[in-house]
């Protein structure tokens, strides 16, 4: 049986969320792709409440190429996450494999100071 794009990647991130639970001292951060823009936000799964967010939506991001804006993306949020008291967090790569724009937006959110 052939599963599309989106039924195999709702798999994957059901087995990803299975392990993966933020914590109020080491909450998740949540990458979310689509195929403009990027969105990354750290989320507290014990209260269900968003602490930080950024996306490429903002005009520091507009410019250069898609894994350059998920690069912004990713230092930007670590800057708030750093800013709210979040020095650490568990990647969510939210289905997604871990190359490219989520490879990306992980590696500079490190950059940033967030240990994840």
């Amino acid at each position: 049986m052939a599963f599309s794009k989106v039924t195999r990647r709702a798999k994957i991130k059901r087995r990803i969320r299975k392990k993966i639970t933020g914590t109020s001292e080491m909450p998740r951060l949540s990458v979310f792709r689509s195929n403009k823009q990027i969105y990354a936000q750290i989320i507290d799964d014990s209260t269900g409440k968003t602490l930080v967010a950024a996306s490429s939506i903002n005009n520091k991001a507009a410019k250069g190429t898609k894994i350059e804006q998920a690069a912004v993306v990713g230092k930007e949020v670590a800057e708030k996450a750093v800013k709210a008291g979040i020095e650490k967090a568990v990647f969510d790569r939210n289905g997604y494999l871990y190359h490219g724009r989520v490879k990306s937006l992980a590696d500079s959110a490190r950059e940033g100071g967030l240990k994840l």
